[in-house]
């Protein structure tokens, strides 16, 4: 099964699980980092996620993994919030971003730079608007993005 079939397959079994949690599924990975597959389920609600929801998420899907068996290598189960400077991958990422500042990395330079910081103004699903400095707003195309997360400020 490819990567892309695992993912696919695991986000049906592990969502009933997480909606009845109240919890979001954001993302699921399987990767292989050295001798070792990793699947990654990466859960958020608003607040923030508690290693209590963690393991709330990590039990019943671990057993309904087992049950179903569609991976057919070992591999190590992880039940995570995905981190609050993850790259953006859905359009509700952008939206829950507005107001924030925010980096993007761009495929090509773009007025001489590959990258630049911003807060996060408007996003319609095409495009993005960024203010950059006090007043200075930029509007880019998110195909020239190649990727977009919030920052952390201290």
């Amino acid at each position: 099964m490819t990567q892309n079939k695992v993912t696919e397959v695991v986000a049906v079994l592990a969502r009933p699980i997480i909606d009845g949690l109240g919890l979001e599924l954001v993302d699921v990975e399987f990767v292989r980092e050295g001798p070792h597959w990793y699947l990654r389920i990466f859960i958020d609600k608003p607040g923030g996620i508690t290693l209590e929801d963690c393991e709330a998420v990590h039990r019943p899907l671990s057993d309904k993994l087992d049950r179903a068996d569609p991976i057919p290598q070992a591999y190590m189960l992880e039940v995570s919030s995905p981190g609050v400077e993850r790259p953006f991958k859905t359009p509700k990422d952008y939206e829950k971003a507005i107001g924030h500042q925010v980096q993007i990395k761009f495929y090509k330079p773009v007025d001489g730079s590959k990258a630049c910081e911003g807060i996060l103004e408007a996003f319609d699903g095409e495009s993005v608007t960024i203010l950059v400095g006090r007043d200075d707003r930029k509007t880019y195309s998110v195909e020239m993005i190649s990727k977009i997360n919030r920052m952390i400020l201290f």
